[in-house]
Formats: structure tokens, C-alpha cells, sequence
């Protein structure tokens, strides 16, 4: 049974950041936004945050972890842990890292499916690869007792 509240799913890139949010029932994952990538990562933070509150209380935030399809760590998995690590020093909401192998790919797909390039799409494609990691997140919530994702700090652990 899924716990009743609002999640935010961060989609880490070198450029961009797509955010997607759920309702408070978590019934539906949507688009929300997508932030320009800022050199001063607490610039990238502030704008994230900004938009979570302005969606009300949030029960978690997941950060998706490009690992790559052997599960190994890459620069970009690496890039996006010590994002979340920094946006859960700026927030009192628990942060937690969820593999997200495949949400680009699925992103990508869909946007071919309603007829859209992925050029013509590109900040469409963050806020989609963001919807991808909240609905893996949601399923794995659905389909256990488990709660999605890891801390950083487990994820760390685990992995390095």
C-alpha cells in the first residue's frame, strides 16, 4: 500500500534537470519542470527547491542514478550522487537515490511515439525522464513492503 503524500523525482544532467511530481495519493507521476543546469550547483539546488514548495509538503525526493547497464558507477552516476547529497544538506525532505537506467530511453520512446523529435523536445525529455524515475519508484513502493531508493549515505556503501 502506498504511503499517502507527495514525491518529487530529479532527473540529473550536465545541462538540464527535469523534475516530475506526484499527487498527494500518488496515483499520478506528472512533468513539472525543467531546471537549466548551473556551473554553482546551490544555484541548481535553490531552483529545485523553489519548485518543490511551491508544490506543498513533500514526503520524498528521488534522485535518479545513471548507473550504467553492467551496474557500474560512471562520472554521471557520480555527478548526480553528489547532487543529491548537496540537495538533501539544503532540505529537510529524505533524499534517495533510485537507479534509472532506462529512464532516458523509455523518455525517448514516448516522445517518438506522440511524434516528437528529440531535439525538438529537449526539455520535455528531462521532465519525462523524471516522470520514468517516480513511476519506477512507485512501483517498486506498489509491488513490496520496501520503500524505494537508498540514502546516500547506504548508497555510498554499497556501491563504493
Amino acid at each position: 500500500m502506498l504511503r499517502t503524500g507527495r514525491r518529487l523525482a530529479v532527473d540529473v544532467g550536465k545541462a538540464r534537470i527535469g523534475l516530475a511530481i506526484t499527487d498527494i495519493h500518488a496515483i499520478l507521476a506528472s512533468p513539472l519542470a525543467t531546471v537549466s543546469r548551473s556551473a554553482e550547483t546551490q544555484v541548481s539546488i535553490d531552483e529545485v527547491l523553489a519548485h518543490a514548495a511551491e508544490q506543498g509538503e513533500l514526503l520524498e525526493i528521488y534522485v535518479g542514478v545513471p548507473v550504467n547497464l553492467q551496474g557500474l558507477v560512471t562520472e554521471s552516476t557520480k555527478d548526480a550522487v553528489e547532487f543529491a547529497e548537496q540537495l538533501g544538506a539544503s532540505t529537510a525532505i529524505e533524499v534517495l537515490l533510485v537507479d534509472e537506467r532506462m529512464t532516458t530511453s523509455i523518455a525517448n520512446s514516448q516522445l517518438l511515439e506522440i511524434g516528437k523529435s528529440q531535439k525538438s523536445a529537449r526539455s520535455t525529455i528531462d521532465q519525462m525522464a523524471a516522470v520514468a524515475i517516480l513511476e519506477y519508484a512507485l512501483t517498486i513502493e506498489r509491488n513490496g513492503s520496501q520503500r524505494p531508493g537508498l540514502p546516500v549515505s547506504q548508497w555510498r556503501e554499497k556501491y563504493e
